[in-house]
């Protein structure tokens, strides 16, 4: 798709421009669009305009939606049933989603821009919301993108799923708020951090990704991203440079600015010599550590695991609600030691694994810990322990 928001050349200049159009498009269509691009729309916006979504009607029968943050920016496609006018607009996104989510399913929407308004008409229903000019519309410039390549929706999915929630939210270590994504012996590694947990993930590096820059791709282009792989099947069309990406699905393009920040030598954290290996059942262990956890302080989240030849005992302990333990059965045959963990860091890569074992390499209660389904396994997790 190209960018439909770069200037007309006769728009260019052209003062007053008027902003009208006239189309008819059906419910689902425009509901489906509409959610799309609102949900990048910030909910509470100093500048008028960024609370907007830009409405263009084409000579080909096609409604283009476009929202943005200034960060972050979307375009979609719907197929109109009609185009009477082509032109374009603007109008509050949350207020014309949720009035088009309210309409009856099935019915044909009319939209109408005129003289600062747009009127909406569907069935018996009848309203019409003041718009902005579209003159006054931001637009990210793409610039170049030299690096490009494509991913399989499925596999862009799994790098997402298995590792964003160890993404930071802490805003002064900015640089930590997105994934990092990066080229090196012939693999492409995305990898998240909060300083507390590691995850990354390695696949085989995609024709045309060689020689990509560095780039950390903020959380909520993570977000929105990972909402729109649910409804595509195919590939996804990736291009980037040192400060902006692009993600291509076909009727719908994201594009986001990068982190301008040096993501940490996460590989320094990465154990190599953690010579206590527990095998055990990652649901097993789950379950175990979600029931204990129950009773820990929402504050520390702490729970201690002992290690004993073939088995586990999890335990907390909290001064206001008691204390509670499980014996968990795992494949354990290193010197019997105790290590704190904290208990929802622990079950957030738990969930990620997908088969019946997983690898826990350990070195002592102080020292990071390895977990891995296997040596080949796309995807490992690194966890800080806590004192308990």
């Amino acid at each position: 798709m190209r960018n439909p928001y770069a200037p007309r050349p006769e728009q260019a200049g052209c003062e007053g421009w008027d902003d009208t159009m006239k189309a008819t498009i059906e419910r689902a269509a425009l509901l489906k669009s509409l959610g799309h691009v609102q949900s990048v729309v910030e909910r509470r916006n100093t500048i008028p305009i960024l609370s907007n979504v830009l409405i263009e009607a084409t000579s080909e029968n096609t409604l283009r939606f476009m929202a943005t943050d200034l960060d972050l920016q979307i375009v979609d496609e719907a197929q109109a049933s009609g185009i009477d006018q082509p032109g374009t607009t603007t109008v509050s996104a949350h207020t014309l989603f949720e009035i088009v989510r309210k309409l009856p399913e099935g019915s044909q929407v009319s939209l109408s821009a005129a003289d600062g308004r747009l009127h909406i008409a569907a069935s018996r229903y009848k309203s019409n919301l003041p718009t902005l000019p579209r003159d006054d519309f931001p637009v990210i410039a793409e610039g170049d993108l030299p690096t490009k390549f494509s991913l399989k929706a499925k596999t862009l999915r799994t790098i997402i799923d298995k590792t964003r929630f160890a993404i930071s939210t802490e805003e002064t270590r900015y640089y930590l708020n997105g994934i990092f994504m990066h080229v090196a012996d012939d693999v492409l590694k995305a990898a998240a951090t909060d300083g507390h947990r590691l995850a990354r993930v390695t696949i085989a590096r995609p024709e045309g990704a060689e020689g990509m820059p560095d780039v950390i791709v903020p959380r909520k282009c993570i977000a929105e991203i990972r909402k729109l792989l649910d409804e595509v099947e195919g590939d996804v069309e990736i291009s980037l440079s040192n400060s902006k990406i692009r993600f291509d699905l076909g009727y719908t393009i994201l594009t986001s600015k990068l982190i301008d920040g040096t993501f940490p030598d996460y590989n320094r954290v990465i154990p190599t010599g953690n010579d206590k290996l527990l095998t055990i059942d990652p649901k097993s262990l789950a379950a175990g550590v979600d029931r204990v956890a129950t009773i820990a302080s929402e504050k520390t989240r702490a729970v201690k695991m002992a290690l004993e030849r073939d088995k586990i005992i999890l335990s907390v302990t909290s001064p206001e609600n008691g204390t509670a333990a499980e014996e968990v059965p795992g494949d354990y045959s290193a010197s019997g030691f105790e290590i704190g963990f904290n208990a929802r860091y622990l079950l957030d890569i738990l969930g990620q694994v997908e088969g019946d074992t997983v690898e826990v390499h350990l070195a002592d209660a102080a020292a990071p810990t390895l977990i891995r389904e296997n040596d080949k396994a796309e995807a490992l997790y690194v966890l800080m322990p806590m004192r308990v």
